[in-house]
């Protein structure tokens, strides 16, 4: 037995990995969506999604790259995984994407083939879609004027290509490095933190999703994992799928406030040193600040990523 079973869990429902049948299409995420799903279809150009680390922008993209109708777009998704990339790399991984057969290592030559292909799609009256996640590593002038290029591929009637930049919000200083491409953004959409009624429904989402028959948290303990998680959904993961197994381990049925917040404690997250047995713990949810102190989340991020599957 292990703690899907005593939990009565079809699968894991807190996984990091970004899988789209969890997305949960909260009302900042359903309002992030029509913008982009608006930037595609109306071929606007360029448009920003920018968020904090573990804020869902990697599932947020997946997720509009699979509701873009494959016989209306031809859309791609290309992954930074690095910041060393260079500008030579990034046309040719581009070119291979929208389907570019060959494309040739002489940069003009490149464009010309990319140009060609882009006019294909236009006359097969499709729209060409790249989303680019972890944008924030392309960090060089160099690499800004090559979208502005890239930008600027269009016919009489409209533009041949449309951007989406996921990223963290450095992204916005990246694109500053060339300001007529500053210029050219669109649309701007920043993700911000759950709140605490959409912390509870994220979690009953999962939940549900993965098959449960009950709600194995106590109210009291959704309130701890927001005010731990400040609301970030990977966090929220994180502290949800740990709680599960210390409470498959210590057999009990309900996990309540004070083993969220020795998870928490664990993990190391701010303010957790202030539940633990000893204490009696908080039956109300702490109030919320106005402008919350935002985690310090690159150690929690170094910490997940060896948990996390990789993309």
């Amino acid at each position: 037995m292990n703690y899907l079973d005593y939990y009565e869990l079809a699968q894991e429902p807190f996984s990091n990995a970004p899988v789209s049948r969890f997305y949960f299409n909260s009302p900042q995420h359903a309002q992030a969506l029509v913008r982009l799903t608006h930037v595609c279809s109306q071929m606007k150009g360029l448009a920003l999604l920018v968020g904090d680390i573990g804020a869902g922008k990697t599932t947020l993209a997946r997720r509009l790259l699979d509701s873009l109708p494959e016989n209306e777009y031809e859309a791609a998704l290309l992954v930074i995984i690095h910041s060393g990339v260079t500008a030579s790399w990034l046309l040719k991984r581009i070119a291979l994407q929208l389907g570019v057969d060959a494309p040739s290592e002489d940069k003009l030559t490149l464009l010309g083939q990319l140009y060609q292909r882009l006019v294909r799609i236009y006359e097969q009256g499709k729209r060409a879609v790249v989303l680019i996640d972890e944008a924030q590593m392309l960090a060089t002038r160099e690499l800004m004027e090559e979208f502005r290029g890239l930008l600027n591929l269009e016919v009489p009637e409209r533009k041949l290509l449309s951007l989406i930049f996921f990223g963290l919000p450095e992204i916005e200083e990246n694109l500053k490095l060339d300001p007529p491409l500053a210029q050219r953004v669109a649309i701007k959409f920043r993700l911000a933190h759950l709140t605490p009624e959409s912390t509870e429904a994220y979690i009953k989402h999962r939940l549900r999703l993965a098959g449960a028959s009950r709600m194995p948290f106590t109210p009291e303990a959704v309130n701890a994992v927001h005010h731990f998680s400040s609301g970030t959904p990977r966090v929220i993961n994180t502290l949800c799928d740990n709680a599960l197994f210390e409470g498959y381990v210590a057999r009990v049925p309900m996990i309540d406030e004070a083993m969220i917040g020795r998870v928490a404690a664990d993990l190391g997250l701010d303010g957790a040193a202030a539940v633990n047995d000893d204490q009696v713990p908080l039956r109300t949810p702490p109030p919320a600040p106005r402008e919350p102190k935002p985690l310090d989340l690159g150690e929690i991020d170094r910490y997940l990523a060896g948990l996390a599957k990789p993309s």
